[in-house]
């Protein structure tokens, strides 16, 4: 029997970049089917960009991301990273993908790769369709559909969902009503999916 897991995840979170090979795997290994939800930092339930954090918790998070990040066999761009745009816009290429039934995760790890291993700024629309276009996807055809009533609703309702769930960073998963926080918390929704809940 097919188990369904919610996956709360930002487009910009490096946590959620570097965890998403991780969880994929976890899925297909576990015959998971994913549901994903995307938005950005809930601050309505405690979440707190990295940015607006104490200068001792931000640099310790870049030295706990930099460690995830070689352990999970990713190279981050997070000395001397240039200014970039909000990177969020790119969230809906990736809904109206998933809505047309195409490889949102493909396009999912071919953003955040550019983003935070490269430095491109996938919040400007023609980055986006370079990229998109570069991995044999529509680019044009996305950002048409960025615009579209159906993708719109979606952000807008994936957001609430994670409001209303007390989702508060990135990524979250979700299995049978049970939170987990953290692409480090994967072993415990592991064990959760095989029947095992702590």
């Amino acid at each position: 029997m097919t188990k369904t897991v919610e996956y709360f995840f930002s487009i910009g979170s490096p946590w959620s970049f570097i965890g998403l090979d991780a969880f994929l795997d976890l899925a297909r290994k576990n015959d998971v089917e994913v549901k994903p939800y995307l938005t950005t930092v809930v601050e309505e339930n405690g979440g707190i960009f990295s940015r607006d954090r104490p200068e001792a918790r931000r640099a310790y998070w870049t030295r706990d991301l930099k460690r995830w990040a070689k352990l999970r066999g990713k190279n981050l761009l997070l000395d001397n990273r240039p200014q970039l745009s909000d990177p969020s816009p790119a969230s809906l290429s990736v809904i109206a993908l998933y809505l047309d039934g195409g490889d949102w995760p493909t396009l999912t790890r071919t953003l955040q790769e550019a983003f935070w291993v490269r430095g491109e700024d996938i919040g400007l629309s023609d980055v986006r369709k370079t990229i998109a276009d570069t991995r044999s996807f529509d680019g044009a055809g996305l950002l048409r559909r960025e615009q579209d009533e159906d993708v719109r609703a979606k952000w807008a309702s994936d957001r609430a969902h994670a409001v209303q769930l007390g989702v508060f960073g990135f990524p979250t998963f979700r299995h049978d009503g049970e939170l987990y926080w953290g692409q480090d918390n994967l072993p415990f929704l592991e064990r959760h999916l095989a029947g095992e809940q702590l």
